[in-house]
């Protein structure tokens, strides 16, 4: 019985050193990781204002007014083209602001220029002015009254 056991031990001393001289194979998968950054540009905060005050039809000057608001564009984008609609209350070649009380209108340019810094993402927003005037004669024969108008400003990268 010992020798049969001296056998087994020995069989199965020979299958672990045969399972010992295999060699396994390993492989490898290279792995690709990839984004995409989008080109973004966004205003800072919702909504802006042009306040032109108010227009004294004794004194019938021109009157300009100018704000700022804030925006941003990712970094690197180069084309951020902001552009005004032509507002709620446009006529043929001109905003106008309307009081709904009366129905007057009255006319009034708007410009928009951006600083001349680059784009650098939110953490590096960039200046638009906001700016507009008043002809004195647009106003000098409306009736008095509170008016106003709705422009959409956008800005695309």
């Amino acid at each position: 019985m010992a020798m049969k056991r001296a056998g087994a031990i020995l069989s199965s001393l020979g299958v672990v050193l045969l399972f010992a001289n295999l060699t396994f194979a390993a492989d490898s998968n290279p792995l690709t990781v990839s984004a995409t950054v989008a080109g973004t540009c966004k205003f800072s905060s919702a909504t802006s204002t042009l306040d032109f005050g108010a227009l004294d039809p004794s004194v019938g000057s021109n009157v300009n007014a100018s704000n700022t608001t804030q925006f941003w564009c990712t970094k690197g984008v180069s084309t951020d083209a902001v552009a005004g609609d032509n507002g709620a209350h446009w006529s043929g070649s001109s905003r106008q602001m309307h009081d709904n009380v009366s129905g007057d209108n009255i006319p009034y340019s708007l410009s928009l220029a951006k600083d001349g810094n680059p784009n650098n993402g939110p953490a590096s927003p960039r200046t638009l002015t906001i700016s507009g005037t008043v002809i004195g004669t647009d106003y000098t024969g409306v009736s008095a009254g509170s008016y106003s108008d709705t422009v959409l400003v956008t800005i695309n990268p």
